[in-house]
């Protein structure tokens, strides 16, 4: 490892496959190493000079846990994880090897899929049909014309939108939650209504997506349901993970 410290894509079991082919961040792409402690293991790399959030190495993260994760289940580490040293991840496996075995064993055969809920687009009939007060105001944004009665309808429409994506994203939820295992709420992110994550029997996803895909249509004057994943469990582990307080995020 070099200077720079050792970065740290996630933890798996002692003996967890490791691809020859699979190669890490940086330019070029740094060879992976395991650091196994007892019966658990991290899969790191040297840090590459600088680490920056680039998109070729965000997906180089990823790729290392999706493909990892073919092979059993992966405590994925955030991008930019970065130990002083490999003696500093050897130190934490020890420390919070009972925590991240409990956690292993919760995620095998499972991934995470995430559901974003957006307010309808292109559904103003819909709109206008349904609610009295968008109704209103757009008849009298044709009566009286001018400035103010149309900012009066944007805003109702914008806020109507809005109101009606997120009561469709609640009866909808109940739904996607049993066919998960478990669900974790994610920080709010620019133009949803709704941002959520499922732990999701690796046989289900298909039956998850048709699930979201079946939503979406059944409510799409509502609501838009956008799934992604699988993805690397990051929102059902990090708070197993001992390692990571050993750790400075960087990039």
């Amino acid at each position: 490892m070099n200077a720079a410290g050792t970065y740290v894509y996630g933890i798996v079991a002692r003996g967890h496959r490791m691809p020859a082919e699979l190669r890490g961040v940086g330019t070029p792409q740094a060879a992976l190493e395991v650091l196994p402690v007892g019966e658990t293991a991290a899969v790191v790399s040297a840090a590459p000079v600088p680490l920056r959030a680039r998109r070729r190495d965000l997906l180089a993260h990823q790729e290392v846990l999706l493909t990892l994760a073919l092979d059993g289940p992966v405590l994925p580490m955030r991008f930019g994880m970065v130990a002083p040293d490999a003696d500093a991840v050897l130190e934490q496996l020890e420390t919070g090897q009972e925590r991240n075995l409990r956690a292993l064993d919760r995620l095998a055969g499972r991934v995470e899929m995430n559901v974003k809920a957006l307010p309808a687009t292109g559904a103003l009939a819909a709109l206008v049909a349904e609610e009295p007060r968008i109704r209103q105001l757009r008849e009298a944004a044709h009566r009286h014309p001018g400035y103010e009665a149309n900012v009066r309808l944007g805003e109702a429409v914008v806020h109507t939108l809005e109101r009606r994506a997120a009561d469709a994203a609640q009866e909808v939820q109940p739904e996607l939650e049993a066919l998960a295992v478990a669900r974790s709420t994610g920080p709010h992110v620019d133009g949803t209504v709704l941002n959520m994550s499922f732990l999701v029997d690796r046989e289900d996803v298909v039956a998850f997506r048709a699930a979201v895909d079946r939503l979406s249509a059944g409510y799409r004057d509502r609501v838009e349901l956008r799934v992604a994943g699988p993805l690397p469990c990051y929102s059902f582990a990090e708070p197993e993970v001992a390692t990571a307080a050993a750790m400075r995020t960087e990039g």
